[in-house]
């Protein structure tokens, strides 16, 4: 018996050795990761600019800083279509919509943007900041695309 005792933990050393580390890294995990992430971006960037499109009309003015929080936008399409965020609404409901939003963010001081299709009708544009102008809104700012050309 203690021959076979001895006799398996020789083979038990034998079958244990120690291997010499692998000095290579596995890439094909990390290249993986990666491959995913860019068609996870891919298909996610048309997303991240607001949601109605429009062919916006040029100018040279300045850019506005920023805030952390998403834009209160509000748009309206070649057709006169008026739109909150992504979310086709009438003219009659901007307001009390843009209002139910404001509170539940803390308050009317909020920016409101509105874009405006270059086709639109000028007086569409007008009406719907005339409307958000009177319910209270002092910072409403028209969204244009930089124009091309315009040297700075």
């Amino acid at each position: 018996m203690g021959l076979n005792a001895n006799t398996a933990a020789v083979a038990g050393r034998r079958r244990h050795r120690r291997r010499p580390v692998m000095a290579e890294i596995n890439v094909t995990p990390m290249v993986d990761v990666m491959l995913v992430l860019l068609i996870i971006f891919m298909v996610s960037a048309p997303l991240l600019t607001a949601g109605v499109p429009l062919e916006l009309p040029q100018t040279q003015a300045k850019t506005l800083e920023q805030e952390n929080k998403e834009p209160l936008t509000v748009s309206v399409n070649e057709k006169g279509q008026t739109y909150l965020q992504n979310t086709e609404i009438s003219l009659e409901e901007v307001v009390p919509k843009l209002k139910a939003i404001t509170d539940a963010r803390g308050g009317a001081d909020e920016r409101i943007y509105v874009r405006g299709d270059r086709q639109v009708d000028y007086g569409t544009v007008m009406k719907l900041m005339g409307r958000i102008s009177a319910a209270g809104y002092r910072r409403v700012a028209l969204v244009t695309d930089v124009e091309q050309g315009a040297g700075r």
